[in-house]
């Protein structure tokens, strides 16, 4: 069974309160982006996980495809698989991509074992892997809340927009982000943004991680900054950074701008 979990990107970040979990109260809106990567699980007498592509750091018990097939082992008492993963998506980026090869192998597994669980179900168990694992259950435009695992469907759709994301040499850790971010409410809530003019995106559509990484990083901001000088309507560090995307009305290429970086372009699918 051969799947291609894709990564996200964050329209708007609000990180609104700390909770008494240790956890922060935020609200975005999470949108897919069909730069994936590669998930192949087949069942096999004794449990093997490998990986090609971009090395990954740490044990393999520790990676979230693991950990996902370790929560249906404990909880189905399903059989052994052989998981092989070719890393596509860049880690520490805000795209969510080890989030989405978690959430994916779930939703591979329910399958294999013919499980039968349903998408609230499986969302579940996601959220257990990491805030917003639930999302790329099912990837489609989504406000998240809580932690990010609470979701609701959202109207909106930018299918038949440009992306370019640029991916520069820089891991930026969630906890770091996190630990340098003054929480605030919102004067307005992203679905009144993100429905109105979006040439009213630049000034109102905000991440809250921008100020500090953006301080400690300047070639963030000179990223976002440049994709607004080659005509981007809207750009954006995603999540918690260090990736930074520009919605552009056309096709557009940029590679020679930003060179030594890792950069990806497309249409917006969804």
């Amino acid at each position: 069974m051969l799947a291609f979990p894709p990564c996200k990107i964050n329209l708007g970040l609000h990180i609104i309160a700390r909770r008494p979990d240790g956890y922060h109260e935020l609200e975005t809106c999470f949108y897919p982006v069909p730069w994936t990567d590669v998930l192949e699980i087949i069942s096999a007498r004794e449990f093997n996980f490998a990986t090609t592509g971009m090395v990954i750091q740490g044990e393999a018990e520790d990676n979230l495809c693991v950990k996902a097939f370790r929560l249906m082992q404990k909880e189905h008492g399903i059989g052994n698989v052989s998981m092989h993963l070719h890393k596509i998506i860049p880690s520490g980026a805000g795209l969510g991509g080890g989030s989405s090869d978690a959430a994916v192998t779930l939703v591979m597994l329910n399958s294999l074992f013919s499980l039968n669980l349903s998408t609230d179900q499986l969302r579940n168990y996601a959220s257990r892997l990491g805030s917003d694992c639930a999302f790329f259950v099912d990837p489609k435009p989504m406000i998240g809340s809580g932690r990010g695992e609470v979701l609701t469907p959202m109207e909106f759709t930018l299918k038949g927009k440009y992306i370019i994301l640029i991916k520069p040499p820089i891991h930026v850790s969630t906890a770091e982000a996190y630990s340098n971010v003054t929480p605030q409410h919102p004067q307005e809530s992203l679905t009144s943004i993100l429905t109105g003019a979006i040439s009213t995106w630049q000034t109102r559509l905000v991440n809250d991680f921008e100020p500090s990484v953006f301080k400690k990083y300047p070639v963030v901001q000179n990223i976002k900054s440049r994709l607004y000088e080659q005509g981007a309507f809207y750009a954006s560090m995603s999540g918690s950074g260090s990736s930074v995307f520009g919605l552009f009305h056309h096709e557009v290429d940029l590679k020679d701008h930003f060179k030594d970086m890792q950069y990806w372009a497309g249409w917006l699918t969804a």
